[in-house]
């Protein structure tokens, strides 16, 4: 099965075959000097704009009562905000970056590596290739994106590689895969089966303070005390089969026809496409499961035990360590593993494969950081807020739900993180909206933010994972660049948007409640 070779022929139809905004697109530079350049821009908008000051609604930290709270933004600089940035650029505003990011992605790669040397990933992926439908294959990718949430960032790090090596394995672009695993992994953020999830409890809690202390009652629209952990439970599960639906549909409609156009090549670790499957290799996965039953064996012992109430904190470790047993119970069996400097070898070279993302997350984070420490994040929602109070759409609660979500969407451009975006305008429009119209209570505002986070995420730089998305679509399209990123993206983001804002008008208008 040809696996879309990089031919003269293939790369000259790339060509011919890109639309206009296509082009455009290829010619956004490279993530690394596109943030570089954003950071140099960012650095000069506070030695111009440094001083300016304006206020948000915020909570008295030695009160606790409800008060208008001065922010400005910094002068970056000012000497002592030029100490921040060097000494915070290499350890704090890089490696400690969201939770240490750099360190979760390379421990998982520790443990893909060792189940992909051993040979499992391939013998798994051509199993999947026989007997997997291709058309229902984006519903189940989505899904388990969507599921992956369960597991904090987790399907960021570990589902989309597998969902691309899977279509290599099957002889398909690799980039499909990606597109409908990014793409529920995404939406998942906004949607779980699965109640009381970080993100519901990421939201819920802080929005609890944010109405108690600015005299905003703890009840639902229906009079009903509210659970910050499952308020919006009906309305975010329904979303898992509105996104499942949706995510599936995109992909075989819009995506997985353009990407098929394009060339592709398979990373040298990849293997043969061959779908044949022997014996032997199908009687050593007995060993894989027997390694993956003491993973869980031992995962399960810390998890209710010395590491009860810790778990969540450690499941990119877990997770990782689960992969590293299946994959060295099944490489010693076959041989693949003869020596410890086997192993060592096989996750060193999954390693290697960080190089890039490395270089861009450095520029990436301390861009961010600087963001968020400026002040000018937070003046971005200041005027998004100034923008909605000017369109006085105080007796439509309907048009102001609308102007959230699409104020959300937008700053999702600029702060992508789901807790650091809601700390800073949850205070604001928790309070704001239910004392124009005392039908927008929290639950509402709370659903209509999870309607707008998930969906732009997917398209804007600024997204924390989006240099580790470019990194596995480069492994098999070393020219794919940010802009070809977004625009692969675009279609789940603009459909995803649309519809889930007309379902969460609709769940409003019913009188449906949101949760429990």
């Amino acid at each position: 099965m040809a696996k879309g070779n990089g031919g003269n022929m293939a790369a000259n139809a790339d060509v011919l075959d890109r639309t206009w905004l296509e082009r455009m697109a290829a010619r956004v530079p490279d993530p690394v000097v596109l943030f570089i350049l954003m950071y140099a821009m960012l650095f000069l908008a506070t030695v111009f704009a440094g001083g300016m000051t304006f206020r948000l609604p915020g909570v008295d930290p030695a009160t606790g009562a409800a008060t208008q709270i001065e922010r400005s933004i910094l002068d970056m600089s000012e000497t002592a905000n030029l100490q921040w940035i060097f000494d915070n650029a290499l350890v704090k505003n890089w490696l400690a970056y969201a939770h240490g990011l750099i360190g979760m992605l390379i421990v998982a790669m520790l443990g893909i590596g060792t189940a992909e040397g051993s040979g499992l990933f391939s013998v798994l992926l051509k199993l999947a290739g026989r007997h997997v439908n291709e058309r229902l294959l984006p519903y189940v990718i989505v899904f388990a994106g969507i599921l992956s949430n369960v597991a904090a960032d987790a399907g960021y790090i570990v589902l989309i590689p597998l969902a691309a090596a899977l279509y290599c394995a099957m002889g398909r672009n690799p980039l499909v895969g990606v597109a409908a695993s990014f793409a529920g992994v995404s939406a998942g953020f906004g949607s779980n089966i699965i109640p009381a999830t970080t993100s519901d409890l990421l939201i819920g809690i802080p929005t609890k303070d944010f109405a108690l202390s600015q005299g905003v009652p703890w009840l639902s629209r229906l009079g009903v005390p509210l659970n910050e952990a499952t308020m919006d439970y009906f309305y975010t599960c329904s979303l898992v089969f509105v996104f499942t639906f949706l995510g599936g549909w995109i992909t075989n409609r819009f995506v997985a026809p353009r990407l098929e156009k394009l060339s592709w090549r398979a990373p040298e670790d990849a293997g043969d496409s061959s779908f044949e499957v022997s014996r032997e290799e199908l009687r050593d996965l007995v060993w894989a499961g027997a390694g993956l039953v003491v993973a869980l064996a031992v995962i399960a012992f810390f998890g209710l035990g010395p590491l009860k109430g810790h778990f969540a904190r450690n499941v990119i470790l877990f997770v990782s360590f689960a992969f590293f047993m299946a994959g060295l119970f099944y490489g010693v069996k076959r041989g693949k593993y003869r020596a410890a400097q086997d192993v060592v070898a096989a996750m060193t070279k999954q390693v290697k494969d960080l190089a890039y993302m490395l270089v861009l997350t450095f520029f990436c984070f301390n861009f961010l950081a600087m963001l968020t420490y400026s002040g000018v994040g937070a003046y971005v929602t200041y005027s998004g807020v100034r923008a909605i109070l000017a369109m006085n759409l105080e007796s439509s609660p309907v048009l102001l739900l609308v102007a959230f979500i699409a104020m959300g969407s937008f700053v999702n451009l600029f702060v992508a993180s789901l807790s650091a975006k809601w700390l800073m305008i949850g205070p604001i429009f928790i309070p704001m909206l239910y004392h124009v119209n005392q039908s927008l209570t929290p639950e509402v505002v709370c659903a209509a933010y999870r309607t707008s986070d998930p969906c732009t995420n997917i398209v804007t730089p600024v997204m924390t994972y989006a240099g580790v998305i470019l990194m596995f679509c480069r492994r098999y399209r070393p020219q794919f660049t940010i802009g070809d990123l977004a625009l692969m993206m675009a279609p789940y983001a603009g459909i995803f948007l649309a519809v889930s804002t007309t379902i969460m008008i609709a769940w409003f208008k019913l009188g449906i409640p949101f949760g429990f």
